[in-house]
């Protein structure tokens, strides 16, 4: 177990995560790019701008259209209103089973570990969650913990958010203590987005925690576009893999940032040089604030035919949408 302290220094990640850029007009600024502050909705259209430092240094001075830029600057389309947007796209609310744990597929539980993020992704799925009412850490995780001991078919975990790796190590290492008890549990996953925009969140007390786990471990990072990857996400990468964790990658098929054949194959080539494989190429969920950010159904085969033809299948990540009451995600595939 890993012991929490008072009196230890800060780690440098929550330092780096404290010192992020929350404000639109700063960021513009910093890409020479302030002429564009007139474009910007009012009040962020709702959903806060954070993006670390590190992250904006990867994006490209004075490009409008830089594909990591797009991902976070808050935009006048948000505030388009349209009648296929939702609050909650893919039924999270109808699938919870307990504080802070969704129960939609056979054998996995998914536990909101935290709503907090090092990163407002402005196509996010769950920018309208209620986080203050599903506090899966209350109480010590008491309720969810509870859930799954009276659930034997539940054999893995998954730890989503918000980001779960937003948590300390100490608080992550509670909760695993209060699972090595369930006998059932035969994997625990993580979805999170930290080693790509705050790589430094993987320092040695993660990993110590990680390689210590009594179960296989799977980590799903989500980068959308091969300008993300750069070296300090390499060395992140190369850690977590030490500590005997398979790591997959999960994208989002996202207009004007990654919807070309030529975007999509540089990730998935780049993601294989750093020890990732590609995983899930998700089709956007219809939520509002994010319609914007669509590619048809129709264009999207036609990428991922593309793919087919330039990639090795291992390579090939699969086109999927959730839909809200299906047993599993629904692939995509051409007539």
């Amino acid at each position: 177990m890993i012991a929490a302290s008072s009196t230890r220094p800060q780690p440098r990640w929550q330092t780096l995560w404290r010192e992020s850029i929350t404000d639109a007009h700063e960021l513009l600024h910093l890409l020479d790019l302030a002429h564009l502050a007139g474009n910007l909705p009012a009040a962020d259209a709702g959903f806060a701008l954070r993006v670390p430092r590190g992250f904006v240094a990867r994006m490209r001075r004075g490009d409008a259209r830089d594909p990591l830029l797009l991902q976070v600057l808050p935009q006048l389309a948000e505030c388009d209103s349209r009648p296929a947007a939702l609050l909650d796209a893919v039924g999270d609310g109808a699938a919870r089973a307990a504080p802070g744990v969704i129960h939609k597929y056979r054998g996995r539980a998914l536990l909101i570990a935290s709503g907090a993020c090092a990163v407002h992704c402005r196509y996010c799925f769950r920018r309208h969650f209620p986080y203050a009412e599903e506090a899966a850490a209350a109480q010590h995780w008491r309720g969810a913990v509870d859930w799954l001991r009276a659930r034997p078919d539940i054999d893995e975990l998954i730890l989503s958010g918000g980001d779960p790796l937003s948590l300390s190590t100490a608080k992550l290492a509670e909760l695993s203590d209060a699972l090595r008890d369930l006998p059932q549990l035969k994997r625990l996953r993580l979805h999170t987005r930290l080693p790509v925009v705050l790589p430094e969140r993987v320092d040695a007390e993660l990993c110590a925690w990680l390689a210590a786990l009594p179960w296989p471990v799977v980590i799903v990072l989500h980068a959308n576009h091969a300008q993300e990857l750069d070296a300090s996400v390499a060395d992140a990468c190369a850690r977590l893999r030490a500590t005997g964790a398979q790591l997959l990658n999960q994208s989002v098929l996202l207009k004007h940032i990654n919807d070309s054949a030529d975007c999509l194959r540089a990730l998935s080539e780049q993601l294989f040089a750093i020890g990732v494989l590609p995983y899930y190429l998700h089709q956007l969920d219809h939520v509002q604030g994010t319609l914007h950010f669509e590619v048809d159904d129709a264009r999207a085969l036609e990428l991922v035919d593309a793919l087919r033809q330039r990639l090795p299948g291992y390579l090939l990540p699969r086109l999927v949408r959730e839909e809200p009451g299906q047993p599993a995600k629904t692939p995509l595939q051409s007539p």
